[in-house]
This record gives C-alpha cells, structure tokens and sequence, in this order.
C-alpha cells in the first residue's frame, strides 16, 4: 500500500448509482493529491442497458472532455496504467450503491442479543430483511424450510453462540438453512455469512459449506452477551455483497477487474471515511455523516470508541419513493412545504421520480415537493438510526439527537440545492442538530471514494479533505428549549479578527445569522437563559469559543429540540418561508 505521494500519482474513482454514475480524478498538484474534475452520465443499470460498465464508460468520457485527455482507448477500455503521453490514470477504484436491495434472512440464537446484533450488521449495506430465525421462534424446522423456498433470500447473515459458547443449539438453526439450499436450484442459493460463535467453523462449513452460492466467515459478532464488534464483520459483509452484485448487475465484474478488486459498497466506504475523521477530530461528541442518494440515505456516525452505519433503502430517492408512504404521510411531507400542494401532487411527484430518478425539478412547486420528500425522508432515517446510536454518547436529552460536531452532508438532495442556505434548513429540518455543530457540505459527493480511495493509498484522503474541495457552510448554534414564541432564550456575540463586533438576541422560533465568511475565524461567546442547554448544562455558557466562517457564518436555530412547529397550515408555511428567507432564500 502506497503511503507517500512519491510512489503514486492519478487516481480514478467511480460511483455507480442508481440514477447516476460519477468518474472523478485525483491526480497529484503542486505535490499533494487534489479534486481535479468529474464527469457525471446516467446510470445503466436499469433498462434498456442492464450494463453497469456503459454508464461508466459514459460518465469517463464527460471527465475525458473536461480534461482535454484520454482515459479510454479506442476499445473504450481504461488506459492502466498512465502513459508518457498524459493518457490513462495510474489506479482505479469503484463504488456501488445501484441495484435492488439484497433479499436477506437474518438468523441468531437469542432474539434479544445475538438476532438484533445480525440485524445491525445487515442494515449495514443495501438490504431488505425478509423474515428472521431465532432459537425461540414459534416455526417448526420444517415450516422454517418453507419459508426459505419461498422467499429465496439472496444473502443469509448467522450470529449466536458467545466464544466458547453454545454449540449445538447453534446447529440446529443451521441444519434448516442448509437442507433449503439444498433444495433450491444451484444458481439460486444464497450467499452466506457466518459471524458467530468462533469454534464451529468447521461444523458451518459442513453444514452449509457446500450448499451456499458463497461462503464468508467474520469473527464473532457478539461474542460474549455484554460486548457487541460489528466492524469486522462489516468488512466481510461488504466483499460478500459485491460478489452478489456481480450477479445482478452486468458489467461490475469489467469494472471490477478494471480496479484490480478495489470495488465496495458506497455505504461502506462512507463508513470507512466516518471512522476516520472521528478519529482525527477526536472530540467528545460523536462526528455525522449523512446522504441522501437515489438508492438509500445511508447514516454514518463515529463516536470515540463506536461507529454506527445504518443503510435504509426504503428512504432513498429514487425508485423505493413509491413506499415512502409505508413509513410516514402525506401531512408529514406536507408539513415542510411553503405552498398549499393538494395531496395527489405529492403521490404524482412519488411515482415519477421513482420511474425517473435523475430527473430534477422543473417548477417552483416541484422544487417545494421534492425538498419536503427529502426533509421527511431524512427526518425518519435519522430517527431509526438514533436507536442504534451508544447509550454513553453525548446527548443533551435521550429523546434528542447526539451531540456531533462536524456533521457532513452530502446526496444530490442536497449538493444540488440552489443555494447552501436551501441544504442548511433541510439539514436543521430533518437531523435537528443540538448543541454548536460545525455544518460541511460534500458538494462533490467525494466522501464515500475517499473512503475507497484509502485502501489503496492512505495519503490521498487526507489531501483532498484538506485542500477545500468540502463546503464548509458555517456554525450552526442549536439551544434546546421549550419557550413561548419570541421570548429572548440567549444573547451571543462574534469577535472578528478584525477587531469588529456582532451581537444577537435569539428569540424563540425565530433563526438568525450572523456573517462569518469562509476563510475568516472568530471567537464567540453566548449566554443562554435560565434553562437554555447548548451543549454546557441548563444556563451555563462559553466565552470566547474559536469558531471558523463559511458560506453562511454563523447560524442560530431557536426553533426548539424537538422543533416546534404550528399546527395551523397557514400559519406554518409562513414561518417557513420565513426561515427560508432568513438563510438566503428569495
């Protein structure tokens, strides 16, 4: 593995979504790796196509006409390595997130211990948990076979049995499994992860060895009832997936070669990112990812001893929209709109661009919708991935969200947003930050290949991060509080470099801004009300916080934690529009 910028040059990352592929070039300037362009076509995943490599290649030939340089040959092959005559790249890395949620059976000895454990690792990539096995399950072996036959899961994830553990109650829940692949027709039969109990790999093996289209084997995800280690067996999940992606999608297995293995999950190299820069922060409150893509929005958080990632791909935004409506409503979505939409607008608007998930909006009221199925949508995954949030992370409140502090946003929901205010209170809307955040928009959507950048050179991430190619869109101050609207609930103040002073009174419900710009610093202080938390305890303040500008500078948010909006329409997308304007909105 590379690790000095002396052996190692250009590097080409692809990300095959489902409604868009990206190619994006790093290449070495002035000494140190640097962003230097993408090209972007849509995804071929999908009909008339069905070959993941043709959106690749289209999406190679727009950066090849941006850098004036050919990557392809006349084959349409990549050029590996690079040439004395400027063509082709050095290494190739590639990530996917395109396709069907895999069909998984999830299976552990206790429901309440090693099963939740296999639940978590799953909805660590692009599942769909299709049924579940426990020891304690009502189903007799026989009826647990048929359930196999018919719903023929693609991926089985197995946890139970603490090192040294059981055994035998272990082989029982095998014993079915193995006799239902055996029934399925050889090119049928699922994938399979072992991630429990460490002694009976060899009984595994026997039991199911020979019978599963793939056969992985992680150490124990549990293993003993007090301790949970899902990270290296997310690791193997993540090679596991690819291997039946290879199935589904034609052409990965080109692009695959094309990068001598180095293919992931987007998921899971955003996760590999997220651990990352927690540990490069190393502040005690946790760090946040957050992306909203076509296929899923994917949760990333690190905290300082504990990553959390959660994939929901029924909260995508692209063709899993037409289920939205299984998880939330219609007046849900419609609470963050700033027009009165008559309620088959919005099933239109769903089933359209599920069809049509590249498409971007053409009218105002389109935009309004499009923004209000993203703030929901962002809004519910932040809610189930707080569940799997660390008991001993920082929280202002249980009921809140952590403390986190940066938090990264990226997903063409947002990085495609008009302007930073627009992203900022979708942001402030959905994950309803607390505390003071630093707010950072992954306007090129470099996060996830970064991540799968690093496993073939560990310095380029750690270039590109600090070379500007992220937009920082401020300081974000959120109070919790429970007021009556326009109650003064804390006074702040800004010292600039320059000597200059701002001040501001936050009132309750109301937002307020005041300028920092990128590149400038600052010190801040506040003091808040008598029971006013930003993150000290009820009351309590900071003086002279060193704070750093961005596209909006320093933002406070006195709507209260949870937000707290009027229930009265009318009432309600005026203090939207409100709020839309205070951010930069017209």
């Amino acid at each position: 593995m590379p690790t000095s910028i002396v052996t190692a040059n250009s590097m080409l990352a692809i990300d095959i979504g489902a409604a868009n592929t990206r190619a994006v070039l790093f290449d070495v300037i002035e000494g140190e790796y640097r962003f230097v362009a993408s090209g972007i076509a849509p995804s071929t995943a999908e009909s008339p196509l069905r070959d993941v490599s043709e959106g690749a290649r289209n999406a190679i030939q727009a950066l090849q006409g941006i850098l004036k340089r050919n990557l392809l040959d006349v084959s349409r092959n990549l050029i590996l390595p690079s040439q004395p005559d400027g063509s082709g790249v050095d290494a190739l890395v590639v990530t996917v997130s395109a396709g069907p949620a895999v069909r998984t059976l999830v299976v552990g000895l206790l429901k309440d211990v090693s099963l939740e454990s296999a639940r978590r690792l799953t909805e660590s990539t692009y599942t769909r948990i299709i049924d579940s096995v426990s020891l304690g399950g009502q189903r007799k072996p026989e009826q647990q076979i048929d359930t196999i036959l018919r719903q023929r899961p693609e991926m089985v994830i197995i946890a139970g049995g603490t090192n040294g553990g059981a055994s035998r109650s272990v082989q029982k829940l095998l014993e079915p499994i193995g006799l239902a692949s055996y029934l399925l027709p050889e090119e049928k039969r699922p994938a399979v992860l072992f991630a429990g109990n460490d002694q009976l790999v060899d009984e595994v093996k026997a039991l199911v060895g020979s019978l599963a289209s793939h056969l992985h084997f992680s150490s124990n995800i549990r293993p003993s009832l007090d301790k949970e280690n899902i990270p290296p067996a997310e690791s193997e999940l993540a090679h596991m997936f690819i291997k039946v992606r290879k199935k589904q999608l034609k052409g990965l297995d080109i692009l695959d070669l094309w990068a001598g293995g180095h293919t992931l999950p987007t998921a899971f190299a955003t996760g590999r990112m997220v651990r990352f820069l927690s540990n490069v922060y190393g502040s005690p409150k946790g760090l946040l990812s957050v992306d909203l893509g076509a296929s899923s929005t994917v949760i990333a958080a690190g905290f300082k001893d504990k990553s959390v990632l959660k994939v929901y791909p029924q909260f995508g935004q692209g063709e899993n929209l037409t289920g939205l409506l299984n998880y939330t409503s219609i007046d849900d979505i419609l609470r963050w709109s700033t027009l009165d939409i008559p309620p088959t607008a919005i099933i239109d608007f769903l089933h359209q661009k599920a069809l049509y998930p590249a498409t971007i909006p053409a009218t105002r009221e389109d935009l309004v919708i499009a923004q209000s199925v993203a703030k929901q949508s962002l809004f519910l995954a932040v809610r189930e991935a707080r569940k799997d949030f660390p008991r001993d992370a920082a929280f202002i409140k249980p009921t809140l969200t952590p403390l986190f502090d940066p938090i990264i946003a990226g997903g063409a929901a947002l990085s495609d947003a008009s302007r930073p205010g627009q992203s900022l209170l979708l942001l402030l809307d959905s994950v309803q930050p607390v505390g003071i955040s630093t707010v950072i928009l992954d306007q090129n959507n470099l996060m996830p290949l970064l991540g799968a950048a690093g496993s073939v050179n560990n310095i380029l991430p750690v270039h590109v991060l600090e070379s500007g190619a992220f937009l920082s869109i401020g300081t974000v101050v959120c109070p919790v509080v429970t007021a009556k609207y326009g109650a003064t609930i804390l006074k702040a103040k800004v010292v600039y470099d320059t000597g200059a002073e701002a001040n501001v009174d936050l009132k309750y419900g109301f937002l307020e801004v005041l300028p920092l710009g990128s590149g400038e610093s600052g010190k801040m202080s506040i003091q808040p009300a008598r029971g006013v938390d930003i993150g000290f305890g009820p009351g309590r303040g900071v003086k002279n916080m060193q704070i750093n500008g961005g596209a909006l500078g320093v933002v406070f948010d006195g709507r209260g934690r949870p937000l707290d909006m009027p229930s009265d329409p009318v009432r309600r997308r005026e203090l939207i529009k409100k709020w839309d304007w205070t951010l930069g909105g017209g």
